[in-house]
């Protein structure tokens, strides 16, 4: 008999969590004027809010805590981060940041000026924040596979090479300061970028004299699906396959947060050595030192041996197949979601999930909102309230898909975690005719809504 998958790792800590009442649930949602991000974390059972910097740490990493050099220029850390950086991007200049938006900032700084555009695939909401801040523009050339969940295309991250070049053939040079891939692609649905495709967005900017960067957060999510899904890739490890991925293009920003298997940090990793130095004046004033940048010795140390661990196949292996074990639940309950399933979260369909919702009522806030009362579940809206208003017109823009997110933490919960879930998410899909209205926005911020919006019954 063949043995069955074990994960290739065992709990040395536990950590208690409350169950609260459906009551006492609608009272704190209130108080937090429906808003997920204003909930206390005590009153959530299971948190999918996100998987940046949620996960558990291994012993190793907690060790290399304890070994972490706190000096403020130069530190043992910092070169033992650095080196292992180098040795799995390829990228010998590197500066450390407290986490990936402080990178975004740090470099865009340098690179994205007024009137700039910037091609990519689907923009996360910092990514699309930074830029816009510099009234800059994003824009999105992500394949139209991406936006039709039941398009089973296995790297629905990938770029449309038509809608690229079209960005080039009708922007000059002087406007275009790089093209953004972003690995794996989050608002898509958490979905790979092929290697053929990274390597022909390479070869098509070459030719217009475009610089490509990644935003590389879950770049190791993204090797294992190369590994797993792309012809001539089974063989390679996950190491192999990162440091070929990175060679194709001209620098990163990371959010170690994710991949990195830290509760917090990040760092931008660079070719050019130019660039290196104008953006280490950028990190001093926004971050600290440029041998430490915002983090402590100690988590630089902790980041290092992450980077490493997270790079292996069995570690990859356990963290996606259970965010597959729990999308499989739900589709085979008939819920409607992006498919195939992505590396680091389960996208919910909230279209489909509740037609009888307005799209100005936010759908997917909604959905979110109804699994947080239907059993202490916290994900996250990716749909028009992250989408924001379009800063020239100040309308709602109404993104292709209306997600909610459940983005499962790295190392951190059960299967049977991820059964309760499917069956709290069922729950809500059986009673979706009874939900006829949504939310309205009370009181909104300038930029980046969707963390501090307060909103009200519509």
């Amino acid at each position: 008999m063949k043995l069955p998958y074990a994960e290739p790792f065992r709990i040395k800590m536990v950590e208690e969590i409350y169950q609260s009442t459906k009551e006492q649930r609608e009272e704190w949602l209130k108080a937090a004027n429906y808003n997920l991000f204003n909930l206390r974390s005590s009153h959530v059972f299971i948190d999918l809010l996100t998987d940046s910097g949620t996960g558990a740490m291994s012993d190793k990493q907690w060790a290399a805590l304890m070994i972490g050099d706190e000096s403020y220029a130069g530190s043992r850390s910092f070169e033992a981060l650095q080196q292992t950086v180098e040795n799995i991007t390829g990228f010998p200049y590197l500066l450390p940041t407290h986490q990936g938006r402080a990178a975004e900032n740090v470099l865009f700084s340098v690179l994205v000026k007024e009137g700039d555009v910037v091609p990519g695939n689907s923009h996360f909401d910092t990514t699309k924040g930074h830029i816009e801040f510099r009234k800059a523009h994003a824009i999105d050339c992500t394949i139209d596979e991406a936006f039709d969940i039941n398009d089973l295309h296995p790297f629905k991250g990938n770029l449309d090479l038509e809608k690229l070049e079209a960005v080039y053939k009708t922007h000059p040079k002087e406007e275009i300061p790089f093209c953004l891939i972003t690995i794996t692609c989050n608002s898509s649905g958490g979905q790979p970028v092929s290697l053929e495709n990274i390597k022909a967005v390479k070869k098509l900017s070459d030719q217009y004299g475009i610089p490509v960067l990644f935003d590389s957060a879950r770049f190791a999510e993204n090797a294992y699906f190369i590994k797993k899904r792309e012809k001539g890739q089974e063989n390679k490890t996950i190491k192999e396959i990162c440091k070929e991925l990175f060679s194709y293009g001209d620098g990163m920003t990371m959010s170690s947060k994710k991949d990195g298997l830290v509760n917090i940090g990040g760092f931008i990793a660079l070719k050019n050595r130019e660039i290196f130095e104008k953006a280490s004046n950028f990190t001093i004033i926004y971050e600290g030192f440029i041998t430490y940048g915002g983090m402590a010795g100690r988590d630089m140390s902790a980041l290092a041996s992450g980077l490493d661990e997270a790079t292996e196949f069995p570690y990859l292996e356990s963290r996606i197949s259970q965010v597959e074990y729990l999308g499989n639940k739900l589709m085979e309950a008939g819920i409607p979601v992006q498919k195939p399933i992505g590396g680091h979260a389960v996208f919910i369909d909230a279209l489909n999930f509740l037609p009888n919702i307005k799209r100005e009522e936010f759908p997917a806030q909604t959905l979110a909102i109804e699994l947080y009362k239907e059993a202490g579940i916290r994900g996250v809206e990716i749909g028009t309230l992250l989408a924001d208003r379009d800063p020239e017109t100040r309308e709602n823009r109404y993104p292709k898909l209306e997600l909610l997110r459940l983005a499962i933490p790295r190392r951190t919960y059960t299967n049977n975690h991820m059964d309760y879930v499917a069956v709290a998410v069922i729950n809500v899909f059986e009673r979706r005719n009874e939900i006829y209205k949504g939310y309205k926005i009370k009181r909104e911020p300038e930029i980046l809504r969707h963390f501090t919006v307060q909103l009200d019954k519509a």
